[in-house]
């Protein structure tokens, strides 16, 4: 009982979050680097200070998205706009790209200090789903994605990786675009609506149903169950391993992406 409909035959995950508890330490650069810029720009412009809200802003605006795109996202909810700059920009650049450089930094200098733990309920998941032979990929906004992965010992566990590098590389929307899932579906030769989709992120859940997939399943860490239903989750559940103890199988909501009805078989 892997808490899955039956039509499910691959799993596509998010990472921080969803596999590793990483989200906060992403939060927590996110706070530093943001701060950092708001009150260079309230002195430079003498406009009041308004602090990054780690809760509000993270989940609203950052979380899920890829770096750039947080950035622009979040800035823009401040009535700021920067000049786009290069993706080699240095940290110090005020511009898209240079406070997402300098979020990076921070974010590596406090993996290096404080390590990756994953999930304990996602380990046994991940093990439970390959031992069921269901095709397994991670699909993260993060460039850092390979090595945290790596980190957390899950490698051998995951057999497909689309993430912030692969997306630039081949020209993939981040999400709430579908465009890294569906990717990952691809690479596993299945349809979408053959996959589901774990995501702990609003954008992550609104992609997963924007991209048609066969279930929609939305991991609640932070409190925030009732948005994730409302931007598609079929069920919410607070850690995977709520998924292996269920005591009856799943149904996708009705009309929605998993539902089979009127479906070819």
């Amino acid at each position: 009982m892997l808490g899955l409909p039956d039509h499910v035959t691959a799993c596509l995950f998010d990472l921080d979050g969803v596999l590793t508890q990483t989200a906060r330490v992403h939060n927590a650069a996110w706070a530093r680097t943001f701060d950092d810029f708001l009150q260079r720009h309230a002195a430079l412009t003498g406009e009041p200070f308004r602090p990054y809200d780690p809760a509000a802003d993270y989940n609203r605006y950052v979380d899920g998205r890829q770096r750039a795109d947080g950035v622009r996202t979040f800035l823009a909810s401040r009535g700021i706009t920067l000049p786009e700059g290069h993706p080699d920009d240095p940290p110090g650049a005020d511009t898209v790209n240079g406070v997402g450089n300098r979020k990076n930094v921070v974010l590596l200098q406090r993996i290096r200090t404080d390590g990756v733990q994953p999930y304990a309920g996602s380990v046994d998941y991940l093990h439970a789903a390959q031992r069921a032979g269901l095709r397994r990929a991670v699909v993260s906004a993060s460039a850092n994605c390979a090595d945290v992965v790596m980190a957390a010992g899950l490698s051998p566990l995951l057999e497909v990786r689309v993430d912030g590098v692969v997306a630039r590389q081949r020209g993939l929307r981040g999400k709430p675009f579908p465009d890294t899932f569906l990717a990952a579906a691809e690479a596993f030769g299945v349809r979408p609506e053959q996959a589901a989709v774990f995501e702990d992120a609003l954008a992550g859940v609104a992609a997963g149903r924007a991209g048609g997939f066969g279930y929609v399943i939305g991991v609640d860490r932070v409190g925030q169950a009732d948005d994730l239903r409302a931007h598609g989750a079929d069920v919410v559940v607070r850690d995977l391993a709520e998924l292996l103890t269920a005591a009856d199988p799943p149904r996708p909501r009705a009309g929605g992406a998993g539902s089979t009805e009127g479906a070819a078989t």
